[in-house]
C-alpha cells in the first residue's frame, strides 16, 4: 500500500506515504491519506500522529498523467475531491499532527503541511505550489498559513520555490535538522506531546482550531472552483499536455 501506518511507541501514529517514484499521488492515494489520518485521530490509544514520507521527496502533488490518461474528468474531479478529504482529515484529526518533510513539497504537499499543526523539516526541504504552471488553482490557502501574505501572493504568480530554513525564518517551520535526522526530530517531538494528557490536547486541538482565522475547507473548495473553471476554458489541458510531453522528453 502507498499509505501505511504504524505505531513505533505507544500513543505515536506515523504515518508514511511511498509512492514511487516522487510521490505524486493518484486520486486514491489522497483518499488513502484521509482514511489512514482519520483512523489514527479516532483510535483512542494516538495521543499525535507524525505524516512522513519514503522517496526522493514529501509530496509532489497530484498524478498529473492519471488526469491526462482520463477520456473525461472523472480523475479531475476524483483529485479535487481526494486533496480536499486529505487536507481536511489533517486539519480535522483530533490529535495534534506532524509533518516530516524531506526534499521537494509540491502542490497538495503544500495543502498537507499547511494544514498540519506542526511542521519539522530537512534542511534539504523545498516548498512551493507549481499550480499556475499546471494550469490549476489551489492550496493558496495553506500556503498562506506558511508565509505572509504578499511572499504567499509572489510565490504563487511565479511558481517558485521556498525552502526550510526561510520558513524556519517565519516560524511555519518548528525545527530544521539534517535530512539523516528528521525521523528522530518528528518523533522526539511526537514523544513530548504524547506525553502529555490527551484529554486536555485534543481539547487544545478543537479549540485552536476554533479560533482559526481562516476557514480551510471553504476557501480551499472556493480556489477549486476556478480550476474547474479553467479546464472547461482549455487552458488546464493545454497547460498539463505541455507537463507531460516535458516528461517524456527528461
Amino acid at each position: 500500500m502507498p499509505v501505511t501506518t504504524k505505531y513505533p511507541e505507544p500513543g505515536v501514529a506515523v504515518i508514511t506515504v511511498d509512492e514511487p517514484p516522487v510521490n505524486a499521488l493518484p486520486v486514491r492515494g489522497w483518499f488513502d491519506i484521509a482514511h489512514e489520518v482519520t483512523a489514527a485521530g479516532q483510535d483512542t490509544a494516538c495521543h499525535v500522529v507524525v505524516l512522513r514520507a519514503e522517496g526522493r521527496g514529501f509530496n509532489a502533488g497530484v498524478d498529473i498523467k492519471e488526469i491526462q490518461r482520463d477520456s473525461g474528468y472523472d480523475k479531475l474531479v476524483g483529485a479535487n475531491r481526494g486533496c480536499a478529504a486529505a487536507f481536511s482529515a489533517v486539519y480535522d484529526c483530533p490529535v495534534p499532527v506532524i509533518a516530516a518533510v524531506r526534499g521537494f513539497c509540491l502542490g497538495g504537499g503544500i495543502g498537507l503541511v499547511g494544514n498540519a499543526d506542526v511542521v519539522v523539516a530537512a534542511d534539504d526541504a523545498t516548498f512551493g505550489l507549481p499550480e499556475v504552471d499546471r494550469g490549476a488553482l489551489g492550496a493558496a490557502t495553506h500556503l498562506a498559513r506558511l508565509v505572509p501574505q504578499h511572499l504567499m501572493r509572489a510565490l504563487y504568480y511565479t511558481a517558485s520555490t521556498i525552502d526550510a530554513h526561510q520558513l524556519h525564518h517565519h516560524g511555519s517551520v518548528y525545527q530544521v535538522v539534517p535530512p539523516d535526522r528528521l525521523d528522530e526530530a518528528a518523533l522526539a517531538l511526537a514523544h513530548r506531546i504524547a506525553a502529555k494528557d490527551t484529554r486536555v490536547i485534543r481539547a487544545a486541538k478543537h479549540a485552536i482550531n476554533g479560533i482559526d482565522p481562516q476557514q480551510v475547507h471553504r476557501s480551499y473548495r472556493y480556489e477549486q472552483g476556478f480550476t474547474f473553471e479553467l479546464n472547461l476554458t482549455g487552458a488546464s489541458d493545454e497547460a498539463r499536455r505541455r507537463f507531460v510531453d516535458e516528461g517524456k522528453g527528461a
